[in-house]
């Protein structure tokens, strides 16, 4: 039980890393195939959702539960799949809620900087640790000064690209 919290837990402070690694690294700072796909998220902040990471990460979880059950590397990969899961969330509410602690308000605040004002800065959406510890978080004043910079950025609003999901999850029923 143990051991089971433990790799639960790894997978979802992992998740931290492979999101910075995935947004950071290959979709800004190195030309990667990410980086066209994400670059469709900065031209149109509405297409919030990770669409295309959907069906195989739901695919690999289902194999990994149907062959392996609970055994420890498939709870690392519940854990990293539940990290995917909350970073959709979060990413979300930071485009189009207005924020309920000063945490998502922080998180917020670095995420519109990023867009608006330093995009190979503030590359961490859920945590900024990994910007700080590769040095793509700008200098406190700086990072004030540009918070202050962008005024009252009021949430978004209509529709986004989860319908994309939905439509794919409704025609995978009617195919199955």
């Amino acid at each position: 039980m143990v051991l089971g919290v433990g790799m639960f837990a790894a997978g979802l402070l992992s998740w931290t890393l492979l999101e910075y690694a995935i947004h950071g690294w290959m979709a800004h700072l190195h030309g990667t195939f990410v980086t066209p796909m994400h670059a469709g998220h900065h031209r149109d902040p509405r297409a919030v959702f990770a669409i295309g990471a959907w069906p195989p990460s739901t695919a690999i979880a289902a194999v990994l539960f149907a062959f392996f059950g609970l055994a420890p590397g498939a709870v690392f990969y519940y854990g990293l799949l539940c990290g995917f899961i909350a970073y959709e969330i979060i990413h979300y509410r930071l485009h189009f809620a207005a924020a309920l602690t000063p945490y998502e308000r922080g998180l917020r605040d670095r995420h519109i900087v990023h867009h608006l004002r330093r995009p190979m800065m503030c590359l961490g959406v859920i945590s900024g640790f990994w910007d700080r510890l590769f040095g793509t978080e700008p200098a406190p004043h700086e990072l004030s000064a540009l918070r202050a910079s962008l005024g009252e950025i009021r949430p978004l609003s209509g529709p986004t690209n989860f319908h994309q999901m939905v439509s794919w999850v409704l025609s995978s029923f009617k195919r199955g």
